[in-house]
Parts: structure tokens; C-alpha cells; sequence
């Protein structure tokens, strides 16, 4: 009988003693992220294509818009001004196809991400070691609301704007409407939905803007949307980490929503032939915190 129950209680603490390896082992192996989150501040300053404080166009108006969700294709970590687009970390690639031509961001598999929420989560152990001054992000669609005057009364209705290089879209819904395209489009692609009235259309080629600080340096292509922003701090992975870090990409939507104006009082009246001429974001402010 002693031998049994010594048997017994060699077992017992065999097995107080792999629960125990276990739960240590469950905690070694948690995994530090790098959370990448969005912000969307309409007092951020708004700034043009190369970076520079923007004042509207006489002849235009523009309104900041409420940002709901936005979905990007592509984020990089620069090391420093020099450093060619494509050149750095990529620590995001978003979906692409064919289908509709020529190679296309796949809009029916985006990724979004509305105000303060996360877009995306990368284990920091994927991302390699080093100082980055930069950060770049190709971005694909917005939505959001809008201000406009209909029929003499002011409303609001909700725009999605196709801001990437090229988007292959099936079909999309907005508001309970569904937009039916299936085919690629071009960056400026736009459709708008206010109280079960629909419309789309296309912003002029090159009207979109896409502020980059960098254009002297580390210029982007024409129509690629890479909005480019510099880390006030450089931003350091050393490798070691063992606590998540987020990063906040804040974005100016500071009357980012701009079109011509016919009638001049700053207001956006569709029917009377105004049209939407920059959908783009007017700037880039990145920030660390763990």
C-alpha cells in the first residue's frame, strides 16, 4: 500500500510539474506585435503634393469629410529620405489581381479600418531590425460623408472614393445601394449615395493628391497614391522587443473633399454642374507608442 500511494504522489508531482513547464512555455512563446492603427483629423494641416502647407484654389471649395473606414494596399518603413520606394521594410501587401486587365488592387478582398481601429497586426518578429525616419502607405478607398445642397435643401450623403493606382471592382454598396462596375478603374473613381440617389463618375487624371515630402528625394510614381510621412523621432526595432508597439497613422482630411465651384458659396450643389476634383488626403503624421 506505501508503495502505492509514493507511486501515486510521484505521479502527481510528474504531472504539478509539466503543467507547470507547459504554462511557462505558453508564456515564452506569446509573440510581441507591431499594431498599425488609423487616425483621421480634419484640423491636421493640410498640405500639397510635395509636402507643403495648401491653400484652396480660387474657382474651387472644399469641405472636410467624416471619415468612416478606409483601406490601404501597401505600407513601408523608410530608413531615411534616400531610401527608393520599395527599397525599405514592407511590412504590408495588400490583394491585387489581374481579372480586370492589367494588374489591379482587389477590392472585393481589402482590408479596412474606420477612426482609432486597428488596420493591421504583423508580428514584430517579421519585421527587420534597424532606425526608420519614414513611413509610406499606398492607400485604396475611402468613405465617408459629405455636405451638399439638393433640391435647395442642405444634406448629407456618403462618397467612396477609389484613390489607389487601380482598382478591380466587382460591385460595392453603399448605403444599401450597390454599385455594379466589374472592371478595373483608374485612381479618382468615385460614386455617391444621399437619400437613394445615386451617382458616380471619374476625377480628372492627376487631381488626386498625394502629399510626399519626399519628392526631391524619393520621388513616387504618378497615380500611386503613396502618401509619405516622417516619424518625429526615428522610429527603432531592435529585435528584442517583448511588449506590442502601435503605431497611429494620422491623416489631415482637412477639406481633403474638393470640387469647382459654379455657384459661390462654398457649398456642394451636384445638380448644378459642380464638379469633384480631389478626393485625396492632405497629409501624414506617424506616432509610436508602446
Amino acid at each position: 500500500m506505501k508503495n502505492i500511494i509514493l507511486t501515486l504522489l510521484s505521479v502527481a508531482v510528474f504531472l504539478v510539474s509539466c503543467s507547470s513547464d507547459e504554462n511557462e512555455t505558453v508564456v515564452n512563446n506569446s509573440e510581441a506585435n507591431l499594431i498599425i492603427k488609423f487616425k483621421f483629423d480634419p484640423n491636421q494641416e493640410r498640405l500639397n503634393n510635395i509636402g507643403q502647407p495648401s491653400t484652396i484654389p480660387v474657382g474651387n471649395a472644399a469641405q472636410s469629410p467624416v471619415v468612416s473606414r478606409m483601406s490601404a494596399n501597401y505600407i513601408e518603413l523608410a530608413p531615411s529620405a534616400f531610401t527608393a520606394l520599395g527599397q525599405g521594410e514592407i511590412l504590408y501587401q495588400g490583394a491585387e489581381t489581374t481579372q480586370g486587365g492589367s494588374i489591379a488592387i482587389d477590392f472585393e478582398n481589402a482590408q479596412f479600418a474606420g477612426n482609432n481601429q486597428t488596420f493591421v497586426t504583423i508580428p514584430l518578429s517579421d519585421v527587420a531590425a534597424g532606425n526608420y525616419e519614414w513611413v509610406r502607405i499606398s492607400l485604396a478607398y475611402q468613405e465617408g460623408g459629405i455636405n451638399l445642397i439638393a433640391n435647395g435643401n442642405e444634406i448629407t450623403g456618403t462618397l467612396g472614393s477609389f484613390v489607389g493606382f487601380n482598382n478591380y471592382i466587382t460591385s460595392f454598396n453603399i448605403n444599401g445601394s450597390t454599385f455594379n462596375v466589374n472592371d478595373n478603374k483608374l485612381q479618382g473613381f468615385w460614386a455617391f449615395e444621399a437619400l437613394g440617389f445615386t451617382s458616380q463618375g471619374q476625377a480628372p487624371e492627376g487631381a488626386t493628391t498625394v502629399p510626399n515630402p519626399l519628392f526631391n528625394s524619393s520621388p513616387i510614381p504618378q497615380g500611386s497614391c503613396v502618401v509619405t510621412g516622417e516619424f518625429s523621432t526615428p522610429f527603432i526595432i531592435t529585435g528584442n522587443e517583448t511588449d506590442d508597439i502601435e503605431v497611429v497613422l494620422s491623416f489631415s482630411i482637412n477639406n481633403s473633399f474638393e470640387w469647382t465651384e459654379v455657384n459661390n458659396d462654398g457649398k456642394y450643389e451636384p445638380a448644378a454642374g459642380e464638379q469633384v476634383v480631389d478626393m485625396g488626403l492632405r497629409g501624414l503624421i506617424p506616432s509610436v507608442s508602446n
